[in-house]
């Protein structure tokens, strides 16, 4: 009898252990979603037009704390443009890219530093070879802070004169926002041998991640 009482005594122990590691991997695996979903929550948005959205968006999925770059059109009057549209230069719209961020990683104040540094911010509706209001610099305003930091930031760059010419950066609130076609999504990522990504987009990365290694994924 005592005998099979220690086998029954053990037993239980057993369960009881095996009922309380599946409680902890539980409680693991629900802790982990929340803190996902928590984060997801926490995420904020900016919009940047800066030129051809192909270069803006590989910068800008380089940094750490960015969880997503869609590349976009905003700031126009037409409904739905399409690349072509927006290409000819009558819709009013800027090639943009929208950011999906955590700001407790990277903040707003950091990404409009890197938007400053990789692209010309004191020539209007160009970048470059890219000529047109669709390539103007701008940013688009999802609320008064994010206003106030570009002012601040533009007035600062202006009186440090960083800049040979004055900045013409457009600051404006957001509106709607378009998504660019499924084959302009991830662009330099799933085109890194083609030409203007190696000729283009290859030499900007180069000196975005010389200034800002400590900040890539």
């Amino acid at each position: 009898m005592k005998i099979f009482r220690h086998r029954k005594k053990n037993e239980n122990m057993k369960n009881k252990n095996s009922f309380t590691i599946i409680l902890i991997f539980l409680s693991l695996n629900l802790f982990a979603q929340t803190n996902k979903e928590e984060m997801n929550n926490n995420l904020s948005v900016a919009t940047f037009g800066n030129g051809c959205f192909w270069c803006t968006e590989a910068i800008f999925q380089q940094l750490k704390g960015v969880e997503s770059v869609k590349p976009g059109y905003t700031g126009g009057s037409v409904k739905n443009p399409s690349y072509k549209e927006v290409c000819n230069g009558t819709t009013g719209h800027a090639e943009a890219i929208q950011i999906s961020f955590n700001p407790i990683i990277i903040s707003y104040r950091e990404l409009l530093d890197v938007f400053f540094y990789t692209h010309d911010p004191t020539t209007l509706n160009r970048q470059g070879a890219d000529v047109g209001t669709q390539y103007r610099s701008a940013i688009f305003y999802h609320n008064e802070s994010q206003k106030n930091d570009a002012e601040i930031i533009i007035a600062q760059l202006d009186k440090e004169k960083v800049y040979d010419n004055k900045i013409v950066t457009e600051i404006t609130p957001f509106g709607v926002y378009y998504e660019a076609e499924d084959y302009h999504q991830n662009y330099y990522n799933n085109n890194k041998n083609q030409g203007y990504c190696r000729a283009v987009i290859n030499p900007k990365l180069d000196k975005f991640v010389k200034k800002y290694s400590s900040k890539i994924k």
